[in-house]
């Protein structure tokens, strides 16, 4: 069916991309757009939080290559909601080819903090060859499936001759090695790297400019773009139960119009359109991918959707009363000195779900965020982890924290 100007346009999901269709649609003129949510909330995984004064990202945290290139940036700059320093030249013209230069601190977990002559030279290392297995999406002819395992591999087998010369530190490198391979779980979203294809990896394109945050949350984003948007232009807490997008036949003896698109939610209500636009989560679409849409997507999508995945990531935060960080430290990397076989999994999730955790931010700057660490952990041991109490959470990551910085007294921690 041709696109008229007063076809009946559905949006399935209220996240940034329906938004953005919506604005886009009523721009060049399409007047009859609806957005349907699930949820009571706009802006799908983009959501502000409050951890005491402070703000917090719960869901997406910055904008990633912020220059002229980046839809996202330009909107932002657009309603002014950045800083100066993020909208400048000299920032859009950084290219740090995703991994932002950021100062850390290494503690291990025999409470030793190590410095950067230490464990400089193995962020180097891991950095050159997670580069090298890039190459092979324009190149082809990848050596092996996965990058967790090219990865392993080139790591072990370069390893002794790299640092040949200093022998004292090499397994306390192949440590860090291991706590970046974890790192880089949360990076591609997944459970392990193995799961990653090699292949397909250098399909991942990044743009210019130092990865930056919105002073007053990403919400602010969501909230300047609805404002664009028609008062009832979206049905909130309505899930979509199923979609039937191939109703071609009229009613016998009707002059009504008939309705290509039926959309039909949990509580009954049934809305039509002569289009739709599903933005709903690749989780959700392999999830229900049998009952969402009827007639069932064609084999050669049904493959894809199958084949693609994202997994599980989440956050811990914990505000302090004063740190035990460097004032400079950005990140911290947790090492455990015994992990030096190059697993990205841990042995036994419920007792060592922990040992995923291998990185935190330290949110900058201070004046605006406090004295808060934001953890990063991925894959099973993160789904795990949402199993338990915040108690439990806490109880474990305090722990953690304790043993590596031997630091005994944590006076203010939340989660």
């Amino acid at each position: 069916m041709a696109l008229q100007r007063d076809s009946r346009i559905c949006i399935i999901g209220c996240g940034i991309s329906a938004i953005g269709a919506a604005q886009k649609l009523l721009k060049h003129g399409f007047c009859n757009v609806h957005i349907i949510e699930a949820t009571g909330k706009s802006g799908g995984r983009i959501l502000t939080g409050r951890l005491g004064d402070n703000i917090v990202e719960i869901g997406a945290n910055w904008i990633h290559g912020p220059s002229k290139e980046n839809p996202v940036f330009r909107l932002a700059c657009d309603y002014q909601l950045l800083d100066k320093e993020s909208m400048s030249e000299e920032n859009q013209a950084v290219d740090i080819g995703g991994h932002p230069p950021l100062v850390p601190n290494w503690f291990t977990s025999s409470g030793r903090k190590l410095g950067p002559e230490v464990m400089g030279p193995a962020l180097k290392f891991f950095m050159k060859i997670l580069k090298r297995s890039q190459q092979f999406y324009d190149s082809g002819g990848e050596p092996i499936p996965s990058v967790g395992n090219f990865v392993k591999s080139e790591a072990k087998r370069l390893a002794p001759e790299e640092w040949k010369e200093d022998q004292a530190n090499i397994n306390i490198r192949m440590a860090m090695i291991n706590t970046l391979l974890k790192l880089e779980c949360c990076v591609s979203g997944t459970h392990t790297l193995d799961d990653v294809g090699l292949g397909a990896f250098g399909m991942y394109k990044t743009l210019p400019g130092l990865d930056c945050t919105f002073p007053g949350g990403y919400e602010g984003l969501i909230d300047h773009m609805m404002k664009e948007l028609p008062k009832g232009i979206v049905s909130y807490n309505k899930q979509v139960k199923c979609i039937q997008w191939n109703n071609t036949k009229d009613e016998p003896d009707s002059t009504a119009r008939s309705a290509p698109v039926k959309i039909e939610c949990v509580d009954g209500e049934i809305f039509e359109a002569d289009h739709v636009i599903v933005t709903v989560s690749l989780g959700y679409l392999k999830k229900h991918k049998d009952t969402f849409l009827s007639p069932s997507l064609p084999l050669n999508k049904l493959h894809s959707i199958q084949r693609m995945g994202f997994g599980t990531n989440n956050k811990i935060f914990l505000e302090f009363e004063q740190p035990f960080w460097d004032d400079d430290c950005e990140l911290i990397y947790l090492v455990y000195e015994d992990d030096t076989d190059l697993c990205d999994v841990v042995s036994d999730i419920k007792t060592s779900w922990i040992r995923k955790l291998t990185r935190f931010t330290v949110l900058k700057p201070t004046e605006r965020f406090g004295h808060v660490l934001c953890g990063w952990i991925a894959g099973h041991e993160s789904e795990y982890m949402e199993t338990l109490s915040e108690f439990e959470v806490l109880y474990s990551v305090t722990q953690v924290l304790r043993k590596f910085t031997e630091i005994q007294l944590f006076h203010q921690e939340s989660s």
